[in-house]
């Protein structure tokens, strides 16, 4: 690639150094008498044409200087980095070159200098030219000199410790020697540049004594070689190219026409000085270049530039008046001498800088490749890509725009891309980029909603799918519900299953795939505790859409006989000859029941295989013992079946024939059972309702039925179901609820049987039927002759009054004269002959009392003569002494057996007073037992004649008041 392709910027900022003005340090540069400058150890090296060394410090002040040769000029200089070692080589042309070795931190006690660990000649075989290169290995075990007449000296010893050193020619040829450098490793390299060929010589290792090697046919100038330290090349620069040089040949080349004076490898960059455009070269400017002068070349100007060769663009170029002289690397800074004397230090950019300029040019891939280069985090790096991925979007590039935000994906907001590619143009942009999203584990709830509506947008199935089965972490719960939302319901089943959300896949099934027996066969395989929260939840979907298998599921799991079912795989009988559709057959086998679709018409082999694989698990199923679980109440379930009554029926049905129920359960279940028996009743006619009536009245007939009799009326009577009304109230004895409910009813026929089932043990219901049948004329004619029983009845047990009677009949103008004319009279008949009875009756009390006031009275006030000659007690004739009684019983005092303190009684009335004084007294005690006198008054069939018996014992009798 040519270098008039490659971008040139301005990566280093220019600064001249201005030596200290204090003497010698400020004309240290413009002084002719400077022939070499090297640097190192944070110290700069001047080697003067007087054989002196001085030293400068990062200030550029001498801080030391002392006389190193006295043969000549010091034309080579070099600092051996972490070291205090440095070597200097003069030369005269009389002489054989000098080389010394410095201790630059040991001194000579009598010169102050530092002190020469070692100094040699170096032979050229006698001949004199001068030395054109110079190379030294760090630890300066070996070094090589190259001169002019085109030989090359190696010198090995132990320079440092001044033990000896070898020297021998390794090279010679007619061509000047124009750059030497060493490569370690396994094989010590000696890279060779000559005026007309570029040679490699293993010069210690595998190899040594070989000839050396040439890998190119043309040469270089002096000072147009250096190494590069990164990759072990040399650098090699010719008027027409910069070429790359490995020890097994030529490498990368790049070109860059015009001449060359100078080359450097300063970090990543090549330090390259042109000369000042001139004729053709000839032999004898070719030539002064060794020996001449450069003092005409003084005023000429001269380009710099610093080149990487890697990303293939100039960091820095600039004319310079004069002419460069040297060329060092120190303090992280390189550092330019011309010949006038002028230094110029370059500092390079910092990164951020150098980015910036980059970004200014919109040379956003060079400023990638710049930051992989300088080895940036990842977090910088990203920062350039979203850059130029923005600088590509508003280019109109998305594409590749999108390929930045992509690599940069780690650490950039995924709004700021995702707002850029809102477009419905540049869906698939966006949903790339969404994608790459989850894959790094970046995605939030609202990313995973956008994709999905991309995808459902774009109507792509197939991409939709590979996303949720693809393992990709995102939020299952947004990436199902925007699958609803968008029509894929299978898909959601698939997600939902696959995170066990059991409930969200029978969500699915029902709400949205309308899937209603595939949801009920998933409830069927799940687990006890699993099945109840979603059978519960989805019942009445279930029932209505299933009913036969949703009630038997109820009645498995109520019952406690709930089974998991299992997906057991169809075998089939391999056919003679297996084809594609035998080979899916097998397959599709193995996919759980409830999502394989059943072939409309089996063959006859397969519809066998079937019937024997259902059967079997049918018996796997049936033997397999039933999980245990808690059983829920019954009435959990009732409300499942509302509008279901059938199959409630069949499920409390079923429930009732298990064993050990708890009572409570078995009330539930009970009334529950008979609620839906009078229901499914009220909704048949004739025979049909007639059985389902029985049925009703088979649960609540006998005794020590579990249900409430309070429900069971209820029930009946919202169901208008009287006799089961009628069977609670008779089982309660209430009989007169009983007639009641038929006369409420106007069932004249019904309390007509009432009253003769149940009138003998409830004589109340007879006035309660007089009172019925003259209310209404209807019902006194549907009556018939039962009036006249009710009257006769009333009549004969006393259960009304007559006067009550002709109150009752005269409440409603129903009941005429004629019908209760026979009761009346015979009612007076009977009244009157009952008051001829108590006339005589009273007449006879009269007279009796009558005549007891009288013998009373008698007793009082008349003297009572005694006639009696005999002892009443013995029998005996009377004597003295003798007591009489006023009862005309006479006793001989003997036979009185008197008892001192107590008077002497008839012994003959005695019995008979006791009787009248225990009679009396107990007539006195019950006067205060009212109790006793209301309880006769009620039993009583003759009210007034109670109440004259108790107020003849004295109730009525006021108290006595002390």
């Amino acid at each position: 690639m040519a270098l008039t392709s490659w971008k040139i910027f301005n990566f280093f900022d220019v600064s001249e150094v201005k030596p200290p003005d204090d003497g010698e340090s400020s004309s240290i540069f413009d002084s002719n008498d400077l022939h070499c400058v090297c640097s190192g150890s944070d110290n700069v090296f001047v080697g003067s044409n007087d054989g002196h060394v001085r030293i400068l410090s990062q200030a550029f002040k001498i801080v030391r200087t002392f006389k190193a040769h006295d043969t000549g000029p010091i034309t080579q200089i070099k600092q051996v980095e972490g070291t205090a070692l440095l070597v200097t080589i003069s030369e005269d042309l009389s002489t054989e070159p000098e080389l010394k070795v410095w201790a630059l931190d040991k001194t000579e006690k009598k010169t102050g200098a530092p002190k020469c660990l070692s100094s040699l000649g170096i032979h050229n075989g006698r001949k004199q030219f001068p030395i054109s290169a110079f190379a030294t290995l760090e630890n300066l075990s070996q070094l090589a000199v190259g001169f002019a007449n085109g030989a090359v000296t190696v010198i090995r010893g132990d320079l440092i410790h001044d033990r000896g050193a070898k020297q021998r020619t390794v090279f010679e040829s007619e061509e000047p020697i124009t750059g030497v450098e060493f490569r370690e490793g396994p094989n010590t390299t000696l890279y060779l540049a000559t005026t007309g060929r570029i040679l490699t010589l293993t010069i210690t290792g595998k190899g040594q004594g070989q000839p050396a090697k040439v890998l190119e046919d043309t040469g270089c100038g002096v000072g147009c070689m250096t190494f590069d330290d990164a990759n072990g090349d040399i650098v090699v620069v010719r008027d027409d190219a910069i070429h790359y040089y490995g020890v097994n040949g030529r490498g990368p080349s790049f070109a860059y026409e015009g001449l060359k004076q100078l080359v450097s490898i300063f970090g990543d960059y090549v330090a390259l000085v042109t000369p000042p455009k001139a004729s053709t070269p000839t032999k004898m400017s070719t030539l002064r270049r060794f020996v001449g002068s450069r003092r005409d070349d003084l005023y000429n100007t001269s380009t710099f530039a610093l080149l990487d060769t890697d990303l293939k663009y100039i960091a820095h170029t600039e004319t310079l008046i004069s002419q460069v002289k040297a060329l060092f690397i120190e303090w992280g800074d390189l550092f330019l001498l011309t010949l006038d004397g002028k230094l110029f230090r370059y500092h390079e950019k910092t990164l951020q800088q150098k980015l910036e300029i980059l970004y200014q040019r919109d040379l956003y891939v060079l400023a990638i490749n710049f930051a992989q280069k300088a080895g940036i985090d990842t977090a910088q790096r990203n920062v350039i890509l979203r850059k130029y991925g923005d600088y590509l979007h508003k280019k109109g590039d998305y594409d590749t725009a999108m390929q930045q935000y992509l690599k940069a994906i780690d650490n950039t907001e995924p709004s700021q891309v995702i707002r850029k590619f809102l477009d419905s143009q540049r869906i698939n942009n966006l949903i790339e980029y969404l994608e790459e999203l989850h894959d790094h584990d970046k995605a939030t709830v609202d990313h995973t909603t956008l994709l999905l509506n991309c995808y459902a947008k774009l109507k792509d199935t197939e991409k939709l799918e590979t996303f949720i089965k693809s393992g990709t972490n995102f939020d299952l719960e947004t990436a199902i519900n925007m699958c609803r939302q968008g029509g894929y319901y299978d898909q959601a089943v698939f997600l939902a299953k696959k995170n066990s959300e059991h409930e969200l896949v029978i969500d699915i099934l029902i709400e949205d795939s309308k899937k209603y027996q595939d949801a009920l066969d998933y409830i069927w395989r799940l687990a006890p505790e699993l099945a109840y929260p979603n059978l519960m939840k989805y019942a009445r979907i279930l029932l209505e859409h299933c009913e036969a298998d949703a009630t038997q599921v109820f009645i498995d799991y109520y019952t406690g006989q709930y089974r998991s079912r299992k997906d057991v795989p169809i075998l089939t009988v391999q056919e003679p000859q297996g084809g594609g559709a035998y080979n899916v057959a097998n397959l599709t086998s193995f996919i759980p029941l409830p999502y394989r679709q059943a072939s409309v018409n089996p063959s006859p082999g397969t519809a066998g295989n079937q019937q024997l694989a259902g059967v079997d698990a049918a018996d796997a199923e049936a033997a397999q013992a039933p999980p245990e679980y808690d059983v829920p109440k019954p009435r959990t379930a009732f409300s499942s079946f509302v509008d279901h009554p059938e199959n409630f029926i069949t499920f409390l049905e079923a429930c009732l024939e298990q064993e050990d129920i708890e009572k409570s359960d078995m009330t539930d279940l009970y009334t529950a059972l008979f609620e839906m028996y009078l229901e499914t009743a009220n909704t048949k006619k004739g025979e049909e309702k007639e059985r389902w009536e029985a049925k009703a009245k088979r649960l609540i007939d006998g005794k020590d039925i579990p249900i409430d009799s309070s429900n069971v009326l209820l029930l009946s009577h919202l169901s208008n179901f009287r006799d089961g009304t009628t069977l609670v109230r008779e089982q309660q004895g209430l009989r007169f609820d009983i007639f009641r409910s038929y006369t409420s009813a106007n069932d004249t026929s019904g309390a007509i049987k009432a009253l003769r089932k149940y009138g003998p043990e409830e004589p109340q219901l007879y006035p309660a039927a007089l009172a019925y049948f003259t209310s209404d004329p209807k019902i006194l004619e549907e009556a018939g002759d039962e009036l006249d029983l009710v009257l006769k009845k009333i009549d004969e047990d006393g259960l009304m009054a007559p006067l009550q009677v002709i109150q009752t009949l005269s409440t409603n103008a129903v009941a005429t004269m004629g019908m209760v004319k026979k009761y009346l009279s015979d009612t007076i008949e009977r009244e009157r002959k009952e008051i001829s009875n108590n006339r005589r009756l009273i007449e006879s009390y009269r007279t009796e009392t009558e005549s007891k006031r009288k013998e009373m009275d008698s007793l009082g006030n008349k003297p009572a003569v005694f006639q009696t000659r005999r002892c009443a007690s013995c029998g005996r004739s009377l004597d003295l002494p003798t007591v009489h009684f006023l009862c005309k019983h006479s006793f001989h005092q003997s036979c009185l057996n008197e008892t001192d303190g107590v008077e002497a009684e008839c012994p003959k009335c005695a019995a008979a007073n006791n009787n009248i004084r225990s009679f009396r007294k107990a007539q006195e005690d019950s006067a205060d037992r009212h109790d006793m006198f209301q309880d006769a008054l009620q039993r009583s069939r003759d009210k007034f004649g109670t109440i004259s018996e108790f107020f003849g014992r004295g109730v009525m009798t006021a108290p006595n008041v002390e």
